[in-house]
């Protein structure tokens, strides 16, 4: 008898045998692993059980989560979409961001953020805010916490620059007991401030670098001007700063002008 010799390969009938197993065997498995998944897509275990919301819910009750998000979710624990989810979320008011995760084994966790409201945007009564990034956001005026809020205005996709602008104008009247209570920026560029007293102050064109050169000048000065007619800050009615070598302005029950009328 012929003995075989080491390292010759098997017969070609034995090798599609071996061939034929394991293509039998992945059909097997694919199609266990199919079973699996449409049973776990339709046992009731997985069906969604609840959300868990964490974070910053003070704007954001059960009863306004529920009516606003469950009607937007379908599926179950493996199909539901997050992104959607997360949409849905976003789309509820006051909500500015949220993070949505799935819980094992049939609940979804989600931590929202909401805005924090340092504005009002627009003309009075209208439903818009600005958060502290500078970006809008929609809110009726009763649900506001904080009183006093500045109101600001401008293109709408400038919100932060005039945030900004703001933030960096307001402490500067701060020592003349001055509040701003209001700040536009126009369609032409030009800064328009309104005071708590009910003045207001033409600011001009220009960046932060620009203009706050121009107010620092002006607060500087104003508490000086205003005594040499016997009047106080708060006296001021109106101020225009866009002269290029001063700035013009109105006390109650005076005029005058402290400066070339060279505009810039």
């Amino acid at each position: 008898m012929k003995k075989k010799k080491a390292g010759t390969p098997p017969p070609l009938e034995v090798r599609l045998m071996n061939g034929t197993a394991l293509v039998l065997f992945a059909a097997f498995g694919v199609l266990l692993l199919a079973a699996l998944c449409w049973w776990a897509l339709r046992h009731p275990v997985f069906a969604l059980g609840g959300i868990t919301v964490q974070g910053d819910v003070t704007h954001s009750s059960a009863a306004t989560l529920r009516a606003n998000v469950a009607p937007q979710l379908s599926g179950n624990f493996f199909t539901v979409d997050l992104a959607a989810t997360r949409r849905a979320f976003e789309g509820v008011p006051w909500v500015r961001r949220a993070i949505v995760r799935r819980e094992f084994p049939n609940r979804l966790r989600v931590v929202l953020q909401e805005h924090q409201a340092v504005a009002y945007w627009g003309e009075e009564g209208g439903s818009r805010m600005v958060n502290s990034h500078g970006e809008l956001f929609e809110a009726n005026d009763g649900e506001v916490d904080a009183d006093g809020l500045p109101r600001l205005a401008g293109p709408d996709g400038q919100a932060a620059q005039v945030l900004a602008m703001y933030r960096a104008l307001a402490p500067m009247f701060e020592p003349l007991e001055l509040v701003a209570e209001e700040l536009q920026l126009t369609g032409r560029g030009s800064w328009q401030l309104a005071l708590d007293t009910g003045a207001t102050v033409e600011l001009g064109r220009g960046d932060i670098a620009e203009v706050l050169p121009r107010v620092q000048r002006f607060v500087q000065t104003l508490t000086q001007v205003s005594s040499r007619y016997g009047r106080r800050p708060e006296a001021l009615v109106s101020a225009d700063l866009r002269y290029g070598d001063g700035f013009a302005i109105r006390l109650r029950g005076v005029g005058t002008v402290t400066a070339e009328p060279k505009k810039g």
